[in-house]
């Protein structure tokens, strides 16, 4: 072996245990008034899937670097499901017996290099997978899918609000879609869509999502390496 393969993993609430991930799954689209607000797709869409490496995972209270090739970075809270069993081709019935638990989590998105992939139709890597792009809390443990509120602050100031309830596609929904074109294996994460009120930050601000029941993410965003090289060029 050349070298060590990097092992991204997420602390377990409540344990002294480590969740490994191994592959990370987006929902694009999973809120009415979010598809409204970004006035794109059909509100009757099947759900359709997105990834990130799993190395874009970051744990709770860490410092995001502002990525380069942007000046558009949009934050975007979730609930994140932890698989915790192998699952192919599952029915909704059965897909929580495949959960292992529950946790906070950011898809954070070059909103404007996201738009250019649409308009050539090109896939969304280049605005939504690039590094430390999905900020995850701590994992609860637990099958039952949560239920409550999601919210979402930056400085303090309340962005995102919304519950959990409307979702268009439940937890067991979106379980079941995607074990049909993938092998959901343990250490796969789940990030389950967000809703309106997406925005831009900058570094120096604060992002903090609460959902409730589950522990609390909280990140920095922070200069990236382009930004910092501009202001000493």
């Amino acid at each position: 072996m050349l070298w060590q393969p990097t092992q991204v993993a997420l602390p377990v609430s409540g344990t002294t245990e480590a969740f490994p991930v191994r592959r990370v799954y987006c929902v694009g689209r999973n809120y009415l008034d979010h598809i409204r607000e970004m006035r794109e797709g059909d509100e009757r869409d099947d759900p359709f899937f997105f990834q990130k490496p799993a190395d874009a995972v970051v744990p709770d209270g860490s410092g995001v670097p502002y990525p380069p090739l942007t000046g558009d970075l949009h934050f975007e809270g979730e609930l994140v499901v932890a698989i915790g069993a192998p699952a192919s081709a599952v029915s909704p019935e059965q897909a929580t017996e495949h959960v292992y638990g529950y946790a906070t989590g950011i898809d954070l998105t070059r909103r404007d290099r996201q738009r250019e992939c649409r308009e050539r139709a090109h896939p969304w890597e280049e605005g939504k997978s690039f590094d430390h792009s999905a900020p995850c809390g701590p994992i609860l443990p637990g099958q039952a899918p949560p239920s409550g509120e999601l919210r979402l602050s930056v400085n303090g100031e309340l962005r995102q609000h919304t519950d959990l309830g409307l979702m268009i596609w439940n937890v067991e929904e979106i379980i079941s879609h995607l074990s049909h074109s993938y092998r959901l294996m343990p250490g796969d994460l789940i990030y389950t869509g967000t809703p309106a009120g997406v925005a831009a930050v900058n570094p120096g601000d604060l992002i903090q999502v609460e959902i409730t029941g589950l522990p609390t993410l909280t990140v920095t965003i922070v200069e990236g390496e382009d930004l910092a090289s501009q202001r000493t060029a």
